[in-house]
């Protein structure tokens, strides 16, 4: 893997905030499945630091790389910023052993302190009891599973390979341990009934997690659907199919005690996801990993994408930037808004925006009329179907 190009050197973030989350990137997979357009490999040997049994280290030689990066060095004794949350995304995260994560979660403590919130992602089928006893040991606060669908055709049409007895299983395992658990589910799968989706929310809360999130399909063009959709042997997904199945989501969730607090996620109260509202409200996060994103002090950058070149780039003892770039005033606002909006908290009118521009949002369904009154932007269901469209309206 070529790695000529010099990495891109950072800004000096001494203007860090005094709390910072961590996003750490573990890009290997079982199986790829059919709509995944993430930076995931299902192969685990690609060679020294960057083959799996090797990833945790390698992990932690960008923790120890980033310290200087997010400390004034200039001042006496100085001291990086103070760690909020961590969550362990992917790929799948669960591919590596326990110790693992827990290795590199007690390097990133090590450095910054010690987290309020501790979320893995993980699939049904490759964890067990002890598996997630050994995680809530050394601290881990919150398990995301991705579930999918509860119907098995639906999974097979979706490449995933758990069935539903092994999401019944490894929820019991959570329970077990005192894990808070998370839901992941799909909706507008081909040949997916409303029934069906019917089912798979049903079977959910069944399950009873504090967290549910619902996505709808979207096929990608590098993606095995997005070959099939290019062939003719899928069909592509309705976006009138589409917000139906999200109206229908939301209702049932609704009813069963849970609330939206944004356009795809539904928690009981308290179970929110505070890593993830660390996003959606614009807070400051280093992301480790191949491809993984970050976003400190106004300043957004991105790492290598495939292991190797990452692994190369920190073995030569160098940050595995690819690009960086620093929003303007006028981009931080624009984020602000494209962010926040998607929020049940909502945003404040922003600055410099029109009356008639409130008025044609409240006139439209699209957002709340009553709390535009009191000077506050919160969507409707409508507007959560369209937000896109309230976005390009604000800016």
């Amino acid at each position: 893997m070529d790695i000529a190009s010099a990495p891109p050197v950072l800004p000096n973030f001494t203007s860090v905030g005094k709390r910072i989350s961590a996003y750490v990137h573990i890009p290997f997979c079982q199986t790829r499945c059919g709509y995944c357009d993430f930076n995931t490999y299902t192969n685990l040997e690609f060679g020294g630091p960057a083959s799996a049994q090797n990833f945790a280290e390698t992990i932690c030689q960008e923790i120890a790389l980033s310290v200087p990066a997010l400390t004034d060095s200039a001042a006496p004794n100085a001291q990086g910023p103070q760690l909020d949350t961590v969550f362990f995304g992917g790929g799948t995260p669960s591919m590596l052993p326990a110790a693992d994560l827990i290795g590199i979660l007690a390097r990133l403590q090590e450095v910054f302190g010690p987290a309020s919130e501790i979320t893995t992602e993980a699939n049904p089928e490759t964890v067990d009891a002890e598996y997630l006893a050994q995680l809530k040991a050394a601290g881990f606060t919150r398990i995301s599973f991705g579930m999918q669908s509860a119907v098995p055709h639906v999974l097979r049409t979706l490449d995933r390979v758990h069935t539903p007895g092994q999401v019944e299983r490894a929820v019991q395992a959570a329970q077990a341990v005192g894990l808070d658990y998370s839901l992941d589910l799909i909706y507008g799968t081909p040949g997916e009934s409303g029934a069906d989706w019917r089912q798979s929310l049903e079977t959910a809360i069944e399950l009873e997690p504090g967290h549910i999130s619902a996505y709808g399909l979207t096929i990608e063009p590098g993606t095995k659907m997005g070959r099939q959709l290019a062939r003719g042997e899928i069909p592509a997904p309705d976006p009138d199919l589409l917000a139906d199945r999200y109206l229908q989501a939301d209702q049932i969730l609704t009813a069963a005690g849970y609330q939206w607090y944004e356009v795809s996620n539904w928690a009981r109260p308290g179970k929110e996801c505070q890593h993830n509202l660390v996003y959606w409200q614009d807070g400051e996060w280093w992301g480790y990993g191949p491809g993984a994103h970050s976003h400190i002090a106004g300043t957004r950058f991105w790492n290598r994408k495939h292991p190797i070149a990452y692994a190369q780039l920190l073995a030569a003892g160098a940050l595995p930037v690819a690009e960086y770039e620093q929003l303007t005033a006028a981009e931080q606002r624009e984020e602000h808004i494209m962010l926040g909006i998607r929020l049940g908290v909502g945003i404040e009118i922003p600055e410099g925006t029109s009356a008639t521009t409130v008025y044609r949002l409240c006139a439209d369904g699209l957002v709340d009329a009553k709390l535009a009154e009191n000077g506050r932007l919160v969507l409707t269901p409508k507007g959560r179907l369209l937000a896109d469209t309230v976005i390009r309206q604000l800016w």
